[in-house]
């Protein structure tokens, strides 16, 4: 067994325990809980992960079963939306290849595509059988998941390290449902999935990319991080940590960082005129403003998704990452939620104008800030309650409000 893999076995009954419905942080509103709720569970004293533990914890699975049992809104919606789904089909075929070659813009690649959806498809059956519990989407989870660790031996062209880590992170996802709430997941295919993952993906995305812009760096430490927990790797999910410290403070301005934005840690960017380049010509930069939104606020709803999500994981890790940004990241949302929403965009703002395109990014973020912290963010409920059931993107955000919406 290679170093740092822990292969587990747990019965799946015993996962899912009877949930309380007042629970707070498992998707529920009872105030009575907010300040159990406003702190991470302690990691464990032997440095070992909380398994399941990538972006969804074993409660929040339990609540997302018993709101779907009861037919109770917005969950029941988000799981119709997802049982509808291409990815939730039982006749889904996985298309695995064994290069895949993602360039730039128009010029043709090879497997990207079927990459991303065959990784969301894996994740999509994963959480249908631990909603459902029917084997026939635990057996298909795992065979599109083999179908690629049979096959896959790595990425290139210029797209490589973000399709590595849209994909990688929907395979960690995968495989740390399936792995610890599945006991027919044969040993041999589950440590060649392993294996796939640390040497087709983690080699691709755990440096970052400090000169592209943020949406790359943060989606990269998001696989990272994912990938670190389910792989029982610690040095990988540390340095995600370290990561997350540096670049969600160059990503997302806080008039606290002084009249220009953070530069980003190991970048060319050094000069004042270079950062207002890299900021898409942005000369005024307000709370909440990221790098990228005055290019469109779909890249920049990627990276508050993917803030999100290192958040989420770490706090199942027992580390407080939202404690570090939850003004930055409150303000990100807000801002973003606003203009989103409709209103006239002042002439500060991108020139006065800016490109409403964000994608189902809002509900992890704002389950933890309103959910479990009681922070006003009224701007990115409106958003989220519009925008419910937040479905799938199709690169690397999927069914979140089935998993994380607060009531």
């Amino acid at each position: 067994m290679a170093a740092g893999v822990l292969v587990r076995r747990v019965v799946p009954g015993a996962l899912i325990p009877l949930l309380m419905m007042a629970a707070t942080a498992c998707g529920a509103s009872a105030g009575s809980e907010a300040a159990v709720a406003a702190k991470p569970e302690h990691r464990a004293a032997d440095g070992a992960f909380a398994h399941p533990g990538v972006l969804v914890g074993k409660d929040q699975l339990a609540a997302a079963r018993e709101h779907v049992r009861r037919k109770q809104e917005p969950w029941i919606s988000a799981y119709r939306e997802m049982s509808r789904s291409k990815y939730a089909d039982l006749d889904y075929e996985a298309k695995p290849y064994a290069t895949v070659r993602c360039p730039f813009d128009a010029e043709a690649g090879q497997g990207c595509v079927e990459e991303r959806e065959d990784a969301i498809a894996a994740y999509t059956q994963a959480l249908l059988w631990n909603i459902t519990r029917d084997r026939a989407h635990a057996a298909k989870a795992v065979e599109i998941m083999n179908a690629w660790s049979d096959k896959v031996t790595g990425h290139t062209a210029d797209n490589a390290g973000l399709q590595a880590a849209w994909a990688g992170a929907s395979w960690a996802k995968a495989g740390e449902l399936m792995q610890y709430t599945y006991e027919d997941w044969p040993d041999g295919q589950e440590l060649k999935f392993q294996r796939m993952l640390r040497e087709a993906y983690l080699p691709e995305v755990r440096g970052g990319s400090a000169d592209f812009n943020g949406n790359w760096d943060l989606v990269m430490a998001d696989a990272t991080m994912s990938m670190g927990v389910y792989l029982n790797d610690r040095s990988a999910f540390d340095q995600a940590v370290g990561h997350f410290r540096a670049r969600v403070p160059a990503y997302f301005y806080l008039a606290s960082d002084g009249p220009l934005p953070v530069r980003p840690k190991g970048s060319g960017i050094d000069t004042p005129a270079e950062l207002r380049t890299y900021w898409f010509g942005q000369k005024t930069f307000k709370d909440g403003l990221s790098q990228e939104t005055c290019r469109n606020f779909k890249h920049a709803s990627y990276s508050l998704a993917a803030t999100s999500h290192m958040a989420e994981t770490a706090w199942h890790q027992g580390v407080d990452l939202y404690g570090e940004v939850k003004d930055r990241l409150a303000a990100a949302l807000e801002l973003h939620s606003k203009y989103q929403l409709g209103a006239k965009a002042p002439a500060w703002l991108c020139g006065g104008k800016v490109q409403r395109d964000m994608g189902p990014d809002t509900e992890v973020g704002l389950q933890h800030l309103q959910g479990r912290l009681r922070m006003d963010l009224p701007q990115t409920e409106r958003l989220t309650r519009k925008e419910r059931p937040e479905g799938t993107d199709d690169l690397f955000v999927a069914w979140e409000t089935l998993t994380h919406a607060a009531a």
